[in-house]
This record gives structure tokens, C-alpha cells and sequence, in this order.
């Protein structure tokens, strides 16, 4: 346990110099939820009239929860990107505890996605979205946000560990962009045929959204939608720890194994 400790603590550090020597990277993954907020804020937000309820006020948690989805594609590039480059090749010949490297990695992603947080946080602020709940709800909906995006960045360890190259990683991971379409984060699911409103419904995201909207105070829970929605905190607490405890060891044994 104390080697996993130290090699995962300099797994992490090496994975926090990335960061730091690929700026362009960290500012384009850190802006642009940001940029999508404004956007879908002031254009869709004029467009769009949800009775007894102010759109950014249900966007925002909304946008909270699809950019802890996206852990899925960075994990996935960057383990990718070790995978075929040889590095992981390298750290396996060297007396480095297996389960510290994607360890390292999962944590580096906390760490960067907390810090992540404040600046869209402030953004929704500017933009009038409020915390209506307690401030211990706020910090559940913080936390639960953080849980969704490891299980999100285990998911994207292993697809990277297991793709056959970058390219198809890149591409896997551009196509995770729909997932938030396919959900509650951008828009109702009342207004959806039956078919589609159930996929958007067991979608893990819609669960964390319906969870974070009720911790922060913004929006009740829907009565009559699929179990994951309905009880949305239940949901989203089963996806994430559901994700983890199946893609972790997963990509353990693939890193070990490759």
C-alpha cells in the first residue's frame, strides 16, 4: 500500500507537469465549457420558455454535469497517447506499482477538474444562476459532481488503454460530445417521443443533472420519469460508483497486461 501510495503520488506529479507544459490544451479543455455556457445561455436561453422556471438557472447544473462527462474524453486521449507512444512501455520496465499509473492519471484528472469547477461556477454566478439549497446540499452536488467525473475518467483510462491507436481515440472521444444531447442537461425531456425520452432518462448524465439541479435548489425532482431520474441523488450515487467499481480494476489489469 505505501508503494501504491508513492509511485500513484509521482504518477500524479508527472501527470500535473503535463499540464503545465501543454498550456493550450489545459486552457482549450478549461474554456470551453465555459464558452458553451454563454452560448447555449444567451441563445437558447432567449429562445426557450420553461414556465416557473429561469433557463440558465436549469442550464447551469446542466452544463456542471456534462463537462464531468468529459473526463471520459480526456482520459481516453491521454491514455491513448502513453499507450502508443511507448511511455507506458517504459514505466512497466521500471519497478512502478501497476495499479499507481492509471491511478495517477485518475487522480491528476481530480485534481485539474476541481480547480475546473471555480471558473464555470463564478461564469453561472455572473450569468444570474443562483444556490437556492443549504450550503452542505451545495457541497453534496460539488462532490457528487467529482465522483461522476472518476467514474467518467476510469471509463476513459480503459477505452484508451484498449483503442488500437490515438486516431481512434480522438475519434471515440469526439463522438462522446452527444451523450449530453441525448440527456436532460440542455433541455427538458417532457417534450421528447417516448422512445427517446426513456434512452435520455437512463442516460447517467440526466440522473446527475436531476441530482445537482435539486442540491443546488433549482428544480424539483420529476415525478413521473425512469427511476434513475425520480431518485436522482440514488442514481447518480449507483452510475458512479457502478462505472468505478467496473472500469478500475479493468484497467488495471489491461495497463498490466498490455
Amino acid at each position: 500500500m505505501s508503494s501504491l501510495a508513492h509511485d500513484g503520488t509521482a504518477i500524479l506529479g508527472r501527470h500535473l507537469q503535463r499540464i503545465r507544459r501543454a498550456p493550450a490544451m489545459t486552457v482549450m479543455t478549461q474554456a470551453m465549457p465555459i464558452v458553451f455556457l454563454l452560448f447555449f445561455g444567451y441563445v437558447f436561453g432567449s429562445a426557450l420558455a420553461m414556465p416557473g422556471t429561469d433557463y440558465r438557472a436549469f442550464l447551469v447544473p446542466g452544463m456542471l454535469a456534462a463537462t464531468a462527462a468529459n473526463g471520459l474524453m480526456t482520459a481516453m486521449f491521454q491514455a491513448a497517447q502513453d499507450t502508443h507512444r511507448g511511455v507506458a512501455d517504459r514505466l512497466r520496465a521500471m519497478p512502478v506499482s501497476r495499479a499507481a499509473v492509471p491511478l495517477g492519471q485518475a487522480l491528476a484528472d481530480l485534481v485539474t477538474s476541481t480547480v475546473g469547477l471555480v471558473p464555470l461556477l463564478l461564469v453561472g454566478l455572473a450569468m444570474g444562476w443562483r444556490i437556492e439549497g443549504t450550503a452542505l446540499q451545495a457541497l453534496g452536488a460539488i462532490g457528487l459532481l467529482l465522483l461522476f467525473r472518476s467514474a467518467f475518467t476510469w471509463m476513459g483510462i480503459l477505452f484508451g488503454l484498449t483503442s488500437r491507436n490515438e486516431e481512434a481515440a480522438s475519434q471515440l472521444g469526439s463522438a462522446t460530445f452527444m451523450l449530453p444531447l441525448l440527456s436532460n442537461a440542455y433541455i427538458p425531456t417532457d417534450g421528447m417521443p417516448g422512445w427517446l425520452r426513456t434512452v435520455a432518462e437512463w442516460n447517467p448524465i440526466s440522473a446527475v443533472t436531476t441530482a445537482v439541479r435539486h442540491l443546488f435548489g433549482n428544480a424539483p425532482i420529476p415525478a413521473d420519469a425512469a427511476w434513475p431520474v425520480a431518485h436522482p441523488v440514488a442514481g447518480a450515487l449507483l452510475w458512479s460508483l457502478t462505472l468505478i467499481a467496473l472500469c478500475a480494476p479493468a484497467a488495471v489489469r489491461r495497463y498490466a497486461r498490455t
